[in-house]
């Protein structure tokens, strides 16, 4: 498939295609608060996922008073340096589905060979751009009107966002919806004490907005990323069921 052009993503980022030479899966990594792209550009070199181009791509704001480079998908300090408990994730939103809409409409990608991966921050984004993108379709869905054969929400399923990985990222808003978001999500999330442990209300209102919710609970001994075999291994076993893999004229899952 066609690279990206710089030109069209606003922000600096990494494409990788797939070893193997055939790009059936696009995988698009947002890394954590006061982080940059490069980490995770590394980390979808290394996984080699089968027929699986990976796609890094930085934050568009730079977080205000510290000199290295770290960033933020959206404001998240207020004027005292304490987090905004509500913050408005409007930039984020913006910037994932004009990079998407390039790859859509420029590199020959459809919506359902899409995956996402976020950690912290870039996870909520992630999973908040899943219902984003689907109440999007939803609203085309009522306006138009449609009179299709089969069901309406099927049809439209086709076109939503294949899957989502969130790694300790939590929504951010509750939005009611119509129909549950078909986008197959796996939170993976640390138990407590940890810190970065999801709560329970957490967890159930991602069962609220989705119709398939995996958890991949992870060990409260350290925080960050997943860093062993056996904590990768839940986020694997998900992307073994939601990765497509193609072998001559058909398509099969991984």
């Amino acid at each position: 498939k066609p690279r990206p052009e710089e030109s069209a993503i606003p922000v600096p980022f990494s494409y990788t295609p797939s070893d193997d030479g055939i790009d059936e899966n696009l995988l698009i990594f947002l890394h954590g608060l006061g982080d940059t792209h490069i980490p995770f550009a590394k980390l979808g070199r290394q996984l080699k996922l089968p027929q699986t181009a990976t796609l890094s791509i930085r934050a568009p704001e730079k977080i205000p008073f510290l000199y290295e480079e770290a960033y933020q998908w959206y404001t998240s300090f207020d004027g005292f340096g304490e987090l905004i408990e509500r913050p408005d994730p409007t930039p984020a939103m913006s910037l994932i589905s004009a990079v998407i809409k390039h790859f859509v409409r420029d590199c020959e990608w459809t919506m359902n060979r899409i995956h996402l991966f976020g950690f912290g921050q870039g996870g909520s984004v992630a999973v908040q751009y899943a219902i984003h993108h689907w109440n999007d379709l939803l609203l085309q869905q009522q306006t138009a009107d449609l009179k299709l054969a089969g069901s309406p929400v099927a049809i439209i399923s086709s076109n939503s966002l294949a899957s989502v990985v969130s790694v300790s990222g939590p929504l951010l808003s509750y939005p009611t919806l119509s129909q549950k978001c078909p986008t197959p999500v796996a939170i993976s999330y640390r138990l407590p004490p940890a810190e970065e442990a999801l709560t329970q209300s957490q967890l159930t209102e991602f069962k609220k907005a989705f119709t398939r919710v995996e958890e991949v609970k992870l060990s409260d001994k350290r925080g960050g990323m997943p860093a062993s075999r056996g904590e990768w291994e839940g986020i694997m076993k998900f992307w073994s069921d939601v990765l497509e893999r193609r072998r001559g004229e058909g398509l099969f899952e991984v």
